[in-house]
Protein backbone atom coordinates (compact mmCIF):
# COMPACT_ATOMS: atom_id res chain seq x y z
CA UNK A 1 0.00 0.00 0.00
CA UNK A 2 1.34 3.47 -0.83
CA UNK A 3 1.57 6.28 1.43
CA UNK A 4 2.68 10.31 1.03
CA UNK A 5 5.85 11.03 2.06
CA UNK A 6 5.45 13.18 5.02
CA UNK A 7 8.84 15.38 4.29
CA UNK A 8 8.07 15.71 0.30
CA UNK A 9 4.83 14.52 -0.76
CA UNK A 10 5.78 11.57 -2.90
CA UNK A 11 4.47 8.47 -3.17
CA UNK A 12 6.32 5.73 -0.58
CA UNK A 13 5.74 1.79 -1.69
CA UNK A 14 8.21 0.55 0.31
CA UNK A 15 9.79 1.40 3.92
CA UNK A 16 11.68 4.68 2.43
CA UNK A 17 10.98 7.34 0.08
CA UNK A 18 12.52 7.07 -2.94
CA UNK A 19 12.83 11.05 -3.63
CA UNK A 20 13.88 12.05 -0.39
CA UNK A 21 14.95 9.00 2.03
CA UNK A 22 13.00 9.92 4.63
CA UNK A 23 11.48 6.34 6.69
CA UNK A 24 7.70 5.56 5.95
CA UNK A 25 5.55 7.10 8.90
CA UNK A 26 4.97 5.04 11.92
CA UNK A 27 3.36 6.12 14.92
CA UNK A 28 5.27 6.34 17.80
CA UNK A 29 4.67 3.83 20.25
CA UNK A 30 6.77 1.65 22.92
CA UNK A 31 9.02 -0.15 20.07
CA UNK A 32 9.74 3.19 18.55
CA UNK A 33 10.89 4.91 21.86
CA UNK A 34 13.20 1.76 22.74
CA UNK A 35 14.73 1.80 19.38
CA UNK A 36 15.35 5.91 19.77
CA UNK A 37 16.71 5.38 23.56
CA UNK A 38 19.07 2.30 22.20
CA UNK A 39 20.85 4.93 19.91
CA UNK A 40 20.54 7.75 22.16
CA UNK A 41 21.89 6.26 25.09
CA UNK A 42 24.10 3.86 23.37
CA UNK A 43 24.93 5.43 20.08
CA UNK A 44 24.53 2.22 18.64
CA UNK A 45 21.90 -0.02 16.58
CA UNK A 46 21.45 -3.83 16.44
CA UNK A 47 24.64 -3.30 13.64
CA UNK A 48 27.01 -2.22 16.53
CA UNK A 49 26.38 -5.63 18.44
CA UNK A 50 26.38 -7.95 15.15
CA UNK A 51 29.30 -6.05 14.14
CA UNK A 52 31.14 -6.75 17.68
CA UNK A 53 30.05 -10.41 17.11
CA UNK A 54 31.55 -10.99 14.14
CA UNK A 55 35.20 -9.02 15.00
CA UNK A 56 34.80 -11.33 17.58
CA UNK A 57 34.80 -14.31 15.45
CA UNK A 58 36.13 -13.14 12.42
CA UNK A 59 37.97 -9.83 12.19
CA UNK A 60 39.25 -10.12 8.53
CA UNK A 61 36.32 -11.72 7.09
CA UNK A 62 34.63 -8.93 8.85
CA UNK A 63 36.49 -6.00 7.33
CA UNK A 64 36.65 -7.66 3.96
CA UNK A 65 32.80 -7.80 3.66
CA UNK A 66 32.67 -4.59 4.57
CA UNK A 67 34.91 -3.42 2.06
CA UNK A 68 34.16 -5.37 -0.31
CA UNK A 69 29.85 -4.05 -0.33
CA UNK A 70 28.49 -5.71 1.80
CA UNK A 71 27.77 -3.02 4.80
CA UNK A 72 23.89 -3.11 5.10
CA UNK A 73 24.24 -5.20 8.68
CA UNK A 74 27.82 -3.87 9.78
CA UNK A 75 28.09 -0.66 12.46
CA UNK A 76 30.19 1.37 10.36
CA UNK A 77 34.06 0.61 11.21
CA UNK A 78 35.26 4.15 12.28
CA UNK A 79 32.43 4.96 14.84
CA UNK A 80 32.39 1.73 15.99
CA UNK A 81 36.36 2.27 17.38
CA UNK A 82 35.30 5.58 18.50
CA UNK A 83 32.63 3.93 20.71
CA UNK A 84 34.88 1.17 21.75
CA UNK A 85 37.66 3.03 22.28
CA UNK A 86 35.83 5.42 24.85
CA UNK A 87 34.69 1.95 26.70
CA UNK A 88 37.71 0.90 26.96
CA UNK A 89 39.04 4.39 28.21
CA UNK A 90 36.10 4.53 30.81
CA UNK A 91 36.89 0.93 32.03
CA UNK A 92 40.60 1.92 32.26
CA UNK A 93 40.60 5.40 34.03
CA UNK A 94 37.49 4.93 36.10
CA UNK A 95 36.90 1.39 36.98
CA UNK A 96 40.57 -0.27 36.74
CA UNK A 97 42.42 3.01 37.88
CA UNK A 98 44.94 2.11 35.79
CA UNK A 99 47.59 5.31 37.04
CA UNK A 100 46.85 3.97 41.02
CA UNK A 101 48.14 0.56 39.57
CA UNK A 102 51.24 1.47 38.36
CA UNK A 103 51.89 4.11 40.96
CA UNK A 104 51.67 1.43 43.46
CA UNK A 105 53.80 -1.01 40.92
CA UNK A 106 56.76 1.79 40.98
CA UNK A 107 56.31 1.85 45.30
CA UNK A 108 56.38 -1.80 45.38
CA UNK A 109 59.64 -1.43 43.05
CA UNK A 110 60.98 1.39 45.61
CA UNK A 111 60.67 3.51 42.54
CA UNK A 112 60.12 7.27 43.14
CA UNK A 113 57.52 8.73 40.69
CA UNK A 114 59.14 11.06 37.82
CA UNK A 115 57.97 13.25 35.02
CA UNK A 116 58.16 9.71 32.90
CA UNK A 117 56.28 7.41 34.89
CA UNK A 118 53.49 10.17 34.96
CA UNK A 119 53.72 10.07 31.45
CA UNK A 120 53.84 6.26 31.16
CA UNK A 121 50.68 6.25 33.65
CA UNK A 122 48.64 8.83 31.01
CA UNK A 123 49.43 6.87 28.08
CA UNK A 124 48.11 3.04 29.40
CA UNK A 125 45.20 4.58 31.06
CA UNK A 126 44.02 5.96 27.23
CA UNK A 127 45.82 3.18 25.47
CA UNK A 128 42.95 2.17 23.28
CA UNK A 129 41.90 6.28 22.63
CA UNK A 130 46.00 6.75 21.44
CA UNK A 131 45.98 3.51 19.28
CA UNK A 132 42.47 5.31 17.56
CA UNK A 133 44.10 8.50 16.98
CA UNK A 134 47.85 7.06 15.33
CA UNK A 135 45.15 4.73 12.82
CA UNK A 136 45.88 7.48 9.56
CA UNK A 137 49.11 7.14 10.35
CA UNK A 138 49.60 2.88 10.88
CA UNK A 139 47.76 2.94 7.48
CA UNK A 140 50.51 4.34 5.58
CA UNK A 141 52.40 2.27 7.30
CA UNK A 142 50.33 -1.18 6.29
CA UNK A 143 49.74 0.83 2.81
CA UNK A 144 53.45 0.81 2.06
CA UNK A 145 53.95 -2.67 3.42
CA UNK A 146 51.07 -3.86 1.55
CA UNK A 147 50.69 -2.36 -1.57
CA UNK A 148 51.35 -4.83 -3.75
CA UNK A 149 47.92 -6.78 -2.31
CA UNK A 150 46.20 -4.47 -4.01
CA UNK A 151 43.95 -2.44 -1.19
CA UNK A 152 44.45 1.79 -1.40
CA UNK A 153 45.40 3.49 1.63
CA UNK A 154 41.52 4.46 2.30
CA UNK A 155 40.78 0.50 2.63
CA UNK A 156 43.61 0.33 5.08
CA UNK A 157 42.13 2.92 7.30
CA UNK A 158 39.24 0.61 7.30
CA UNK A 159 41.80 -2.09 7.94
CA UNK A 160 43.50 -0.64 10.64
CA UNK A 161 40.24 0.46 12.41
CA UNK A 162 38.95 -3.37 12.20
CA UNK A 163 42.24 -4.11 13.87
CA UNK A 164 41.72 -1.52 16.68
CA UNK A 165 38.29 -2.94 17.36
CA UNK A 166 39.19 -6.42 17.46
CA UNK A 167 41.96 -5.65 19.79
CA UNK A 168 39.61 -3.82 22.12
CA UNK A 169 37.69 -6.16 22.76
CA UNK A 170 40.48 -8.64 23.37
CA UNK A 171 41.16 -6.08 26.21
CA UNK A 172 37.76 -5.50 27.81
CA UNK A 173 36.65 -9.49 27.50
CA UNK A 174 40.21 -10.96 28.45
CA UNK A 175 42.87 -8.44 29.50
CA UNK A 176 40.78 -5.80 32.03
CA UNK A 177 38.99 -8.67 33.68
CA UNK A 178 42.76 -10.47 34.21
CA UNK A 179 43.85 -7.12 35.57
CA UNK A 180 40.94 -6.35 37.74
CA UNK A 181 41.35 -9.26 39.83
CA UNK A 182 44.87 -8.57 39.92
CA UNK A 183 45.50 -4.79 40.44
CA UNK A 184 46.72 -5.80 44.10
CA UNK A 185 48.67 -8.29 43.45
CA UNK A 186 52.67 -8.54 42.82
CA UNK A 187 54.18 -6.19 40.37
CA UNK A 188 55.65 -9.39 37.99
CA UNK A 189 51.31 -10.17 37.51
CA UNK A 190 50.87 -6.45 36.01
CA UNK A 191 54.51 -6.77 34.14
CA UNK A 192 52.43 -10.41 32.43
CA UNK A 193 49.54 -8.54 31.57
CA UNK A 194 51.65 -5.81 30.12
CA UNK A 195 53.71 -8.22 28.42
CA UNK A 196 50.02 -10.38 26.74
CA UNK A 197 49.12 -7.18 26.06
CA UNK A 198 51.66 -5.97 23.92
CA UNK A 199 52.26 -9.09 21.80
CA UNK A 200 48.95 -9.50 21.36
CA UNK A 201 49.27 -7.04 18.94
CA UNK A 202 50.89 -8.29 16.30
CA UNK A 203 49.03 -11.89 16.66
CA UNK A 204 45.68 -10.19 15.79
CA UNK A 205 47.22 -8.43 13.12
CA UNK A 206 48.63 -11.94 11.22
CA UNK A 207 45.04 -13.79 11.96
CA UNK A 208 43.59 -10.29 10.75
CA UNK A 209 45.48 -10.61 7.43
CA UNK A 210 45.08 -13.95 6.96
CA UNK A 211 41.41 -13.88 6.73
CA UNK A 212 41.27 -10.70 4.97
CA UNK A 213 43.87 -12.21 2.30
CA UNK A 214 43.03 -16.03 2.10
CA UNK A 215 44.78 -16.66 -0.81
CA UNK A 216 48.59 -15.53 0.93
CA UNK A 217 50.34 -18.06 2.83
CA UNK A 218 50.15 -17.44 6.39
CA UNK A 219 54.30 -17.15 6.07
CA UNK A 220 54.14 -13.87 3.72
CA UNK A 221 51.59 -12.59 6.36
CA UNK A 222 54.27 -13.24 9.05
CA UNK A 223 57.22 -11.51 7.46
CA UNK A 224 54.63 -8.42 6.71
CA UNK A 225 53.51 -8.23 10.49
CA UNK A 226 57.24 -8.42 11.68
CA UNK A 227 58.34 -5.69 9.32
CA UNK A 228 55.61 -4.09 10.67
CA UNK A 229 56.43 -4.68 13.86
CA UNK A 230 60.33 -3.50 13.47
CA UNK A 231 59.06 -0.31 11.41
CA UNK A 232 57.23 0.37 14.64
CA UNK A 233 59.51 -0.04 17.17
CA UNK A 234 62.16 2.31 14.83
CA UNK A 235 59.20 4.69 15.02
CA UNK A 236 58.47 4.56 18.78
CA UNK A 237 62.48 4.80 19.64
CA UNK A 238 62.97 7.81 17.23
CA UNK A 239 59.61 9.50 19.38
CA UNK A 240 62.08 8.37 22.61
CA UNK A 241 65.16 10.49 21.05
CA UNK A 242 63.62 13.44 19.70
CA UNK A 243 61.82 13.65 23.13
CA UNK A 244 65.48 13.57 24.97
CA UNK A 245 66.21 16.32 22.50
CA UNK A 246 63.47 18.24 22.22
CA UNK A 247 63.94 18.21 26.65
CA UNK A 248 67.23 19.62 26.58
CA UNK A 249 67.27 22.05 24.02
CA UNK A 250 64.13 23.63 25.96
CA UNK A 251 65.13 23.35 29.68
CA UNK A 252 68.31 22.21 29.91
CA UNK A 253 70.59 18.92 30.91
CA UNK A 254 69.02 19.22 34.36
CA UNK A 255 65.16 18.40 33.18
CA UNK A 256 66.33 14.80 32.36
CA UNK A 257 66.94 14.45 36.08
CA UNK A 258 63.19 14.86 36.35
CA UNK A 259 62.80 12.49 34.10
CA UNK A 260 64.93 9.73 35.09
CA UNK A 261 63.18 7.36 38.26
CA UNK A 262 65.06 7.82 41.16
CA UNK A 263 65.92 4.98 43.29
CA UNK A 264 65.41 5.00 46.73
Amino acid sequence: MEDNCKNCGSKVAGNFCNNCGQKKFKRIDKKYLIDEMQYLLLHTNKGFFYSVKSIFKNPGKTAKEFIDGNRVNHYKPIMLAFVLSGLSTFISFKILNVTKIMEQTYEKQKIDKSLAHEFMSFLSSYNSLFMLLSIPIISIITYLLLKSWKNNYYEHIIMNAYIQCCYTIYCILFIYPILFFLKDSSTTAYMIISLLTAFSIPVIMVWFYKEFYPEKSIGDVIVKVVFFVIVGIIIYVTIIFAFVIGTLIMYGPEALLKLAPQQQ
